[in-house]
């Protein structure tokens, strides 16, 4: 599988004014522009965020390198309460 076409679902909660993305899945575009969604889990909201799949290695060093676009109360992973 190419890591172009591999996508990772998240959904985005919200607590105490701070977002949350939890991974629920991934997802995977078919050479006819189509996207085929494998969950683990399915969300209460029915809202599914997908991006672009980014290996560990490079977000580290990206996220250091660059001006993120997203909030900056946005975290990656889930808190636990």
């Amino acid at each position: 599988m190419e890591q172009n076409r591999m996508k990772i679902a998240y959904v985005i909660t919200q607590r105490n004014s701070k977002n949350f993305w939890n991974r629920v899945g991934v997802a995977f575009e078919n050479k006819d522009g189509s996207i085929n969604v494998k969950l683990e889990a399915v969300p209460v909201s029915g809202e599914i965020q997908i991006r672009d799949y980014v290996p560990r290695d490079e977000l580290a060093s990206t996220n250091r390198t660059h001006t993120r676009l997203d909030s900056e109360e946005e975290q990656p992973y889930a808190e636990l309460a």
